[in-house]
């Protein structure tokens, strides 16, 4: 009944097994893909028919995690998968990456890719997984792809790269990278650095990609024996409309590709565009799709034809040079903290807004409930590009949140010195290339405006590439345009010293390490020109926070004194929220955090929490308060809530006859801590007073 094919490799010590041909067999291309106890079920469907409407390639990536696969039960009142969470979003990012690239620009077939996680054991990550196995997916499906891509993850641990590492192993690595592409090049990467330089990041890419050719090996023999039959894909001739448009607009885009304002630029090719549709709207044999399909084409030949051969870019600039560069802090009057950046013609409002650890995010997942102290959040409304359209949070505003987060959180002080919970939302409020990397620029400075004591500031730059054979130009500070009619898109973000996040995503069929190697270097003297630019409005973080950010403190006391602080029934850490008006999280290991509005009401609960757990020194004197009269003593209060007993024989330095002939109830006097006695405290009022 089945046609049971699978083919096993061992990568770093693990075995990597790919089986297709017993379930999904109605799918173009399934496969199961197992490492450990971790299995996905990725599965591949092309429609056959092609939409005569569409004019791009449509592909859509979705991953999904099933709680089943951990042996969890959702959270939420339906009990059930429902939306997909930041993590399956940017994953199926991931998976998009590089294997778009790979398929033919005729071929216009949709084709949807569904890599499910239905089973996980904790130790084994299932995103490189589910590339590898969507990469097998189509290698056997038939369908016009270039690959098969494979992928692997980097760690840098003492020194040392370290293929594929396990969750603990990437605890203690100062690299969290991830690479895949072809056999011959790479397509894409993914990274978070401790700051590391050029040079080990370059390095730390070619060794993932070592790492993974053998796997595209196997893929390589599992479509040998399983491949369906290839697809025809017709390329339709449209080398009439080419020539046509080449004679009547090459000198007018010429002139529009001239102009340096993005919406007058906008303008004048959407003219040309209409003339160009008008030309052909009676002819039966190509549609409006066509047209503009072969005007892209010659836009693109125009513009990469002048980088390469003139060095001339679209907006003047040289290959390397950076954009006019204004920052602003501390511009809106109640926010936390606050920044304006502006690079040319991209632009964004970004602040920082510090909270308590109640304002942690709390994530479901398969490895369970966690919490984040530290959230970016990046809008890209429709008017920063002067259009109308959808308002929301889509797969690009979280992917470009998640490559600013990724940038700055090295810089971020740990919670033992700085126990603030931090938001940043970053507004894009005019977009024209790179608004991820504004958002690094401006997350930085507004992190510093806030009193955040970051280690060192962050900036961010997006690189690109027009290349033809083996001629190649390298473009710093990339346009919208650029991008779009480019090769692709670099992006790196660091410190003066080291990188802290890069992203790399490949439009052709893949890049030498030689480019790569020019790009980190260009990027790199464009990340020091910017933070330059940025220490002109804020050099180091302020001394302190804002006048309206919550004022916290922490404290650590005895495990012992966790009861006496938070009271019979709550009762004691109740009287400190009333009397003080801050709120008081004390935790299991003794870490108590006190926050309020203001550092009156701070102060007064820190103080009332060191009387409670204060420890009495021996031959300390202290200023206490007659509590009560006893035959053979008082006992005073003298420190916190602390009493302690003067005998009788302590009183005086003569001998007392009655207790209330020396003291009597709320007097008060000076006591010298004279011993311990099980757990009780012996004070003197003689010896204070000697």
């Amino acid at each position: 009944m089945f046609k049971v094919v699978k083919k096993e490799i061992e990568v770093s010590g693990k075995k990597i097994s790919l089986e297709t041909g017993k379930i999904a067999r109605q799918a173009d291309g399934a496969i199961i893909a197992q490492c450990g106890e971790t299995v996905v079920l990725a599965t591949v469907v092309g429609a056959k028919k092609v939409n005569p409407d569409m004019d791009y390639f449509p592909l859509s990536v979705n991953y999904q995690e099933k709680y089943y696969a951990a042996g969890k039960i959702p959270g939420g009142y339906f009990k059930r998968e429902a939306r997909p969470t930041d993590s399956e979003t940017l994953i199926s990012r991931l998976i998009d990456r590089p294997i778009r690239p790979l398929f033919p620009d005729e071929f216009k077939n949709e084709v949807q890719v569904l890599p499910t996680v239905i089973s996980y054991d904790k130790e084994n990550e299932a995103d490189i997984l589910s590339i590898i196995a969507s990469s097998a997916a189509l290698a056997i499906s038939g369908m016009p792809f270039l690959g098969p891509v494979g992928a692997s993850r980097v760690g840098f641990i003492d020194g040392k790269y370290v293929l594929n590492p396990s969750k603990e192993e990437l605890k203690n690595s100062k690299l969290d990278l991830v690479v895949a592409g072809t056999k011959d090049a790479v397509l894409m990467v993914e990274s978070e650095a401790n700051g590391l330089t050029e040079e080990e990041m370059l390095n730390a890419v070619k060794f993932g990609h070592e790492g993974f050719v053998p796997i595209i090996n196997t893929i390589n023999e599992l479509a040998a024996e399983c491949k369906k039959p290839d697809w025809i894909v017709e390329k339709k001739d449209l080398s009439e409309i080419t020539k046509k448009l080449e004679e009547e607009f090459t000198d007018q885009l010429k002139e529009a590709f001239s102009t340096i304002d993005k919406q007058e630029r906008s303008n004048k090719i959407s003219e040309i565009t209409d003339k160009a549709k008008k030309i052909f709207e009676e002819n039966e044999n190509y549609t409006d799709l066509d047209v503009n399909s072969e005007l892209k084409n010659l836009e693109k030949r125009i513009v990469r034809t002048d980088i390469l051969k003139n060095k001339n870019r679209i907006d003047g600039r040289g290959l390397a040079d950076v954009r006019p560069i204004i920052c602003e802090v501390g511009f809106l009057p109640r926010v936390h903290g606050s920044a304006l950046f502006t690079r040319g013609e991209t632009q964004a409002i970004v602040t920082t807004t510090l909270g308590t650890s109640d304002d942690e995010q709390k994530i479901e997942s398969l490895d369970g409930l966690q919490k984040e102290r530290f959230m970016l959040h990046y809008n890209f409304p429709p008017y920063s590009v002067g259009e109308t359209g959808r308002i929301g949070t889509g797969r690009r505003e979280i992917g470009h949140g998640k490559l600013a987060w990724r940038a700055i959180r090295s810089s971020l002080p740990p919670k033992e010195s700085f126990p603030y919970t931090f938001r940043i939302v970053s507004e894009i409020t005019e977009s024209n290339g790179s608004s991820s990397m504004a958002t690094v620029c401006g997350s930085s400075l507004a992190l510093m405006d806030a009193g955040v004591p970051i280690k060192e500031p962050v900036a961010g730059i997006a690189m690109g590439l027009i290349k033809e054979g083996n001629d190649f130009s390298v473009l710093s500070d990339i346009l919208g345009d650029e991008d779009h009619l480019g090769d692709m898109d670099f992006k790196v973000a660091g410190t003066k010293d080291g990188i802290t996040s890069l992203q790399m995503d490949i439009k052709i069929t893949g890049i030498t390490f030689e480019i790569m190697e020019q790009a980190l270097k260009q990027a790199k003297d464009g990340r020091i020109h910017i933070l330059g630019e940025m220490n002109k409005a804020l050099s180091k973080s302020r001394d302190d926070v804002g006048k309206h950010t919550p004022k916290m403190e922490k404290i650590n006391v005895d495990k012992k004194d966790i009861a006496t602080v938070i009271g019979k029934g709550g009762a004691t850490i109740r009287e400190i929220v009333e009397k003080s008006g801050a709120k008081v999280d004390v935790n299991d290991d003794g870490e108590v955090t006190v926050s309020a509005p203001d550092e009156e009401s701070r102060n007064k609960a820190m103080q009332m929490i060191k009387d409670l757990t204060a420890k009495a020194e021996l031959n300390k004197i202290y200023n206490g308060k007659v509590m009560k009269i006893m035959e053979f003593g008082a006992f005073v209060n003298f420190l916190g809530k602390q009493d302690g007993l003067v005998h009788i024989s302590e009183l005086a330095d003569k001998r007392v006859a009655k207790v209330t002939d020396v003291v009597k109830e709320g007097d008060e006097v000076k006591v010298k801590v004279i011993g311990f006695d099980r757990g009780k405290v012996k004070l003197s009022i003689k010896q204070a007073a000697i």
